[in-house]
């Protein structure tokens, strides 16, 4: 299959052989990425871009709390950090504040932080 855009070819080959802890750290970076672009749609005044991206970082974090197992006492330390990021989000985009969606953007860098630690220990 051809592909038009090399970088979308490139983006569809890593994630269909990423192992799951690397798709893990890619929906991370996601989620970095969109709360980051929010953050500069909401400083150039892009009210819409801002709620886009916003939209896009609160549908990653759903879908990491969905897929938490809670037979692992970690699974609740993990769902409240992901409540109250998704709080955060959710209140710094209805209130277009940016110190909230800054908190919210450290608190999932601080998550893909440790996500990298442990597949570096993994690996190790």
């Amino acid at each position: 299959m051809a592909y038009r855009n090399p970088a979308a070819a490139y983006q569809n080959t890593k994630v269909n052989t990423a192992s799951p802890a690397e798709l893990t750290l890619m929906l991370y970076d996601g989620a970095v990425k969109f709360t980051h672009m929010a953050i500069m749609a909401l400083e150039k005044g892009d009210i819409e871009q801002c709620h886009n991206n916003v939209q896009k970082a609160k549908n990653i974090i759903v879908e990491f709390r969905s897929t938490l197992d809670f037979k692992y006492d970690v699974a609740k330390d993990f769902d409240r950090v992901y409540d109250y990021i998704y709080w955060t989000l959710v209140h710094g985009n209805m209130k277009k504040d940016k110190d909230m969606l800054e908190e919210a953007l450290k608190r999932i860098k601080e998550m893909r932080d440790t996500w990298k630690e442990v597949m570096a220990k993994q690996k190790g």
